[in-house]
């Protein structure tokens, strides 16, 4: 989240629509994850990193179409790829040798797409075309430009909500354009990160309270389907935002199993940072004790004086390098049709 970005003309004001409502009047900025335990409405932006910015904002109202201009994106030929095709299935090989060697069972590899920010980019603008044409569940849009954050999520896929002492999340592995073409690696792959989650929650919630409502669970999104667990617990007692969010992020179904191993492995395979991209974003009502956080997969940022989309997928044993390719290609395909002129 860090570095410049492209800038308006004018600073545009700062802005978040998350969980249906627009919220605007900025109050404060913090990145210290208590705060969500206190009072306020708070849009919440986290690093696939760890870098958090919270946000209070002063008028929140049901979202609605805004005026302002409508988005222009780059060419579709401006785009470029931090990890082309024969690196990126030689990543894939790398993560099928460690699974050989014990030392991992599953890891999510991803890839940064990026093109130069066309001038005055405002995501805001972005969000809305998405809004439309790629409409998603947990979608977002978080503006401020005064910490650097300039983020447009389309994300299908819950992280972390929570309502009162109740957490749940929605991890989604298995991805494919119809659900025929789902395969046996597919459906292994959910229970593999399914069991990661669940044992995450277990940290933080009451003994014997983590259940799983609904396993591999078919879902219909724009252009392809996916597989989808629905993972819930109670916490314990005096069990904060920021308990939570240590004991259960960065989200298991964009890392792998076990976590800690498949991290140092996207380290050494991945040669950018991801930034917000597999991160969170979202929202919470501190007072009511509720919130909702995403996987910030679908997800496009600005920075750098560019437009950034990440792409990947989880890799098993049974991963064929180029099909696991046309998976991030499928994935992106319809996003970049929004975003690109």
């Amino acid at each position: 989240m860090s570095g410049s970005v492209a800038r308006p003309d004018r600073e545009l004001p700062p802005l978040a629509v998350v969980g249906g409502r627009l919220a605007t009047g900025l109050l404060d900025v913090t990145t210290d994850l208590t705060a969500l335990d206190g009072d306020g409405f708070w849009a919440v932006v986290l690093s696939f990193e760890g870098e958090a910015v919270c946000a209070r904002f002063d008028r929140v109202r049901p979202a609605r179409p805004w005026p302002g201009p409508p988005w222009r994106g780059p060419a579709a030929e401006a785009w470029t790829s931090s990890l082309d095709r024969d690196a990126f299935c030689a990543g894939v090989e790398a993560i099928r040798a460690a699974i050989a060697a014990g030392d991992v069972y599953q890891v999510n590899l991803t890839r940064r797409l990026s093109a130069p920010a066309p001038a005055g980019a405002d995501v805001a603008a972005l969000g809305a075309a998405l809004a439309v044409g790629n409409p998603a569940p947990y979608s977002a849009v978080v503006r401020v430009p005064s910490h650097g954050v300039h983020v447009a999520s389309a994300s299908p896929e819950r992280f972390l909500s929570r309502d009162g002492d109740v957490v749940e999340s929605r991890p989604i592995k298995g991805t494919a354009p119809t659900a025929a073409g789902l395969t046996a690696k597919d459906w292994a792959e959910n229970v593999m990160i399914a069991d990661l989650v669940r044992n995450d929650l277990g940290r933080v919630c009451e003994f014997g309270s983590v259940e799983v409502p609904a396993l591999c669970a078919l879902e219909q999104h724009p252009g392809l389907v996916h597989l989808v667990t629905t993972v819930r617990g109670r916490l314990r007692p005096g069990t904060g935002w920021a308990d939570v969010v240590d004991a259960t992020f960065p989200p298991g179904s964009v890392t792998g199993a076990p976590k800690l191993a498949a991290l140092e492995v996207i380290g050494k395979l991945e040669p950018v940072g991801r930034g917000p991209y597999c991160g969170a974003v979202g929202w919470v009502d501190a007072g009511a004790r509720r919130g909702d956080l995403n996987v910030a997969i679908r997800t496009f940022w600005l920075a750098d004086g560019q437009l950034h989309l990440g792409t990947g997928g989880g890799i098993t044993w049974d991963s064929d390098p180029a099909a696991e390719w046309a998976e991030t290609e499928l994935k992106a395909r319809r996003l970049l049709a929004v975003a690109s002129r």
